[in-house]
């Protein structure tokens, strides 16, 4: 497998922002070595429900994507890590909780795929088009990150 460092974007769905569930799923995220380098809770506009899901447009479950993504707040992330974007959706597991493997976030934390908790990109391509639809690339990254050791070195 080829190491690359990688963002990605994330987005906590409406209904593990609704259940109290951020904390644990971001948890799983940091445990695993990823770095949170922007991230903030929005009500999603129709304008960016339509541009995330411009790709399943005309298909059956298309309007009720827009339509869910856009009931209750979600959490936007981007996350940078050695190959995010294939490792984060490994977390989270098959898109169908049912399907997900045992342990994988989905498993987890998601009842039913309507409510399948969270989004991850599906590709370095996707993750560069979704991070533009919620966050301002050039002015939101935090991308200035230095070790425990430098912070301590620095402050004396």
């Amino acid at each position: 497998m080829k190491i690359e460092m990688e963002r990605t974007f994330v987005a906590l769905k409406p209904d593990t922002v609704q259940r109290g569930l951020m904390g644990k799923i971001i948890t799983r995220l940091e445990d695993k070595g990823f770095k949170i380098i922007a991230m903030k809770m929005l009500e999603v506009s129709k304008e960016q429900a339509e541009d995330h899901y411009a790709e399943h447009k005309g298909k059956p479950f298309y309007d009720g994507l827009v339509k869910f993504i856009m009931s209750a707040p979600i959490l936007a992330m981007v996350i940078e890590g050695v190959n995010a974007v294939a490792e984060v959706r490994h977390i989270l597991g098959a898109t169908d909780p049912d399907k997900a493997d045992v342990g994988s976030i989905r498993a987890d934390f998601s009842p039913i795929m309507a409510c399948n908790s969270i989004h991850a990109s599906d590709s370095v391509e996707s993750a560069k088009r979704e991070m533009a639809i919620y966050f301002d690339l050039d002015k939101e990254l935090c991308t200035n990150w230095k070790t425990m050791m430098e912070l301590v070195i620095d402050a004396r």
